[in-house]
């Protein structure tokens, strides 16, 4: 089982909540690739993955995930930690 990164932050902004694992500012790119948006969505409905690849890597890695605010901060964070090994593995 993938080891999940340390929780660098959570808030909440608009209508998600951030979980954000790592800082953005470690990458050179960041996307939310569809094939992680299907697979977050299999989780939490509506729920987004930004992803980020350094450059000097070809490895894509989560950065964040949106889950929709009306799931509370506990619960997005429980379905955030599950979308990431689910993409991560």
């Amino acid at each position: 089982m993938p080891r999940i990164p340390d929780l660098k932050s959570i808030t909440t902004e608009d209508e998600y909540i951030h979980v954000r694992y790592r800082e953005p500012d470690q990458f050179d790119q960041i996307r939310t690739p569809d094939w992680a948006d299907r697979v977050s969505d299999s989780v939490s409905k509506g729920s987004e993955v930004r992803m980020g690849k350094r450059d000097d890597t070809d490895e894509w890695v989560v950065q964040s995930v949106l889950i929709k605010k009306n799931v509370g901060e506990e619960k997005a964070r429980e379905q955030a930690d599950k979308i990431i090994r689910e993409v991560e593995s």
